[in-house]
């Protein structure tokens, strides 16, 4: 069995709230950053362990929150001993708008597993874009570099739409299937 971990930052509970969806269909371990941009040390050890590793932030004002980079800027110890190469990893992020540059985020994040060495899970899923779609579907934000999704910035983590939850489970399922077939 694969370990696989989500490592988040999440600014009102609806990053969280879909780590949780991506964690489930995973069977992960989630990994808080806290509001300090801090992992603690187990959280460290787990990542460190792990055989995939999804990435989680929110969008803010193009890119991904300060708190997300700098856990980011703290990975450069594992790059600097390649010590995250060949692991598997994903992403997703939350914005308010629609678009609200969601795909930058997303590249940062395949960005920065990139650098470690890492191997990207690509969404995997069509885009639900006909006249008959709602925010119901899956992949209702036409991603395909990780998951996207939308929160409308006067809602609370419980009315989440449904289709996004969906897709950021069937996501995480899907990051730990690839993860089992390339250590196979």
């Amino acid at each position: 069995m694969t370990q696989t971990v989500v490592v988040y930052h999440s600014g009102y509970g609806h990053t969280q709230r879909v780590a949780q969806a991506v964690a489930e269909g995973a069977s992960a371990e989630l990994i808080a950053i806290d509001a300090e941009g801090n992992v603690s040390e187990a959280g460290w050890a787990s990542i460190n362990a792990a055989d995939a590793v999804i990435f989680g932030t929110p969008t803010y004002m193009g890119g991904p929150s300060w708190q997300f980079k700098k856990f980011a800027d703290a990975t450069s110890k594992a790059w600097f001993t390649s010590a995250w190469k060949d692991k598997v990893f994903g992403g997703f992020t939350n914005s308010a708008s629609f678009s609200g540059d969601k795909q930058v985020t997303l590249i940062y994040l395949q960005t920065l597993a990139s650098q470690q060495g890492g191997i990207w899970v690509s969404l995997g899923q069509m885009p639900s874009n006909t006249k008959a779609a709602t925010r119901t579907d899956l992949n209702n934000l036409g991603g395909s570099v990780g998951v996207l999704v939308q929160s409308p910035s006067d809602s609370s983590p419980a009315e989440m739409s449904q289709g996004d939850l969906d897709t950021a489970k069937h996501y995480g399922k899907r990051v730990a299937d690839i993860t089992a077939k390339f250590l196979a």
